[in-house]
């Protein structure tokens, strides 16, 4: 409850139910053409995704969506799908990926489509890669599949990609960060996906054009270590470093109990949350130190705003670190082919040992050349605890020390995340 000084009067904030898409991980199929005999017959490609053993399959009727029990990698999951009708919304078309001319086109019109949702087991990450799957496996001429559960649009190239891959997605593709701002220059930043998680959904008030950009990395890396980590429905990360080193350790309060916290807002208000934004959905604050943390006294991410401007440092959880070395070594032909334009310019990622510890420094290099199953590169940052090599330096590495890799083309650039855009 919250005592409201103009009114006079007690005003009660109530977290409402979640939303179908919140419960349960939705996606839209949209084919390329008719979807009647892929659906007819779907049940057997669906089996043969490796690891999955189909133990139950219940037909679509008119009157209930068909439901597929299934086991994949030691865990059992149900599925369910129905036929459905949907138009893209034309904001959604390269929002968050990229589409060619053709695709965008063929999404032009409302068409029929194919809804499958689930229900995620305790790894998201695992869960979500296998919905793509079934997707694949159930409509092979996708052209995109709309996610409800995190209101992104995604390329049949990203998908086909992902799900041949052998490194699951990461956990920033299962949410997407969504900005309102209003012409007071004032952004209201907040997720969507992280529910289907078992997580609440992360949200940013009082934000501003100024430092949009470091509040969205704030969010979108606390959302990422509370999808990772180990101890589930911990509330509280350090993920990062201010500007005059003080460590951001990050913290979320449900909006029925953060929204107090605010006075006035123009963005985020219980007005903008009649229809939406109003179930599990909480607010970031950060602690200022170790004993505001053990009193429970947090602090506004706004408070902190002149200490945001010169790149503060967001960190990367371990899993996710090793999860991108992998994407990085299984996609590096990409890197070989794309080193044959002398237009791209190349940087490489290595993973250095420290001397006399078990970690490593991950440093920036640029490629020189390919020989054979190496390549030399030329180390383009001054290292921190790396002995006897400076900047300028060159040296001979495999693709065993890469760990992560960016091409720059004269159009865009690409990382393992976006190769899609290369096929």
């Amino acid at each position: 409850m919250f005592f409201n000084k103009s009114k006079n009067k007690i005003e009660e904030y109530e977290e409402k139910p979640l939303g179908y898409w919140e419960e349960e991980s939705y996606m839209i199929v949209i084919p390329e053409n008719n979807i009647k005999e892929l659906v007819e017959t779907a049940t057997k490609r669906i089996a043969d995704i490796e690891g999955v053993k189909i133990i139950k399959s219940d037909e679509l009727t008119n009157n209930k969506p068909g439901k597929i029990k299934l086991s994949y990698e030691n865990e059992k999951y149900e599925i369910g799908y129905y036929p459905s009708e949907f138009a893209v919304p034309e904001m959604y078309i390269n929002k968050n990926y990229v589409f060619k001319e053709e695709e965008k086109n063929k999404l032009k019109n409302k068409q029929a489509t194919l809804t499958i949702f689930m229900k995620f087991s305790e790894n998201s990450k695992k869960s979500y890669h296998l919905q793509l799957k079934v997707a694949l496996a159930m409509i092979p001429n996708l052209i995109a599949i709309m996610d409800e559960s995190a209101e992104k649009l995604i390329p049949a190239s990203w998908i086909k990609m992902a799900v041949n891959s052998k490194v699951i997605p990461s956990s920033n593709d299962l949410f997407t960060v969504q900005a309102v701002n209003n012409d007071k220059k004032e952004v209201w930043l907040h997720t969507h996906g992280l529910c289907r998680c078992g997580l609440t959904e992360l949200e940013i008030l009082q934000s501003n054009e100024d430092y949009y950009n470091s509040h969205y990395n704030l969010i979108t890396t606390f959302a990422n270590h509370l999808i990772d980590q180990k101890e589930k429905h911990k509330n509280t990360a350090f993920i990062g470093m201010l500007s005059n080193r003080q460590p951001v350790v990050a913290t979320y309060v449900s909006w029925t109990q953060g929204i107090k916290e605010y006075e006035k807002l123009d963005l985020g208000s219980i007005q903008d949350r009649q229809n939406g934004h109003n179930s599990k959905t909480s607010i970031i604050f950060i602690y200022k130190s170790e004993e505001d943390e053990k009193q429970g006294k947090y602090t506004k991410v706004s408070e902190f705003n002149n200490l945001w401007e010169d790149n503060p440092i967001f960190l990367l959880s371990n899993e996710e670190t090793a999860r991108m070395k992998e994407l990085a070594v299984e996609r590096f032909n990409f890197v070989k082919e794309q080193a044959k334009n002398k237009e791209n310019k190349i940087i490489i990622k290595i993973g250095l040992p420290i001397k006399d510890k078990s970690d490593c420094e991950h440093i920036w290099f640029e490629l020189i050349e390919f020989k054979e199953d190496k390549f030399k590169a030329k180390l383009i940052q001054e290292p921190y605890n790396i002995e006897n090599m400076h900047e300028g330096d060159e040296k001979w590495f495999t693709i065993d020390d890469v760990t992560d890799w960016l091409i720059y083309t004269p159009k865009f650039s690409v990382n393992p995340s976006n190769a899609y855009v290369l096929i």
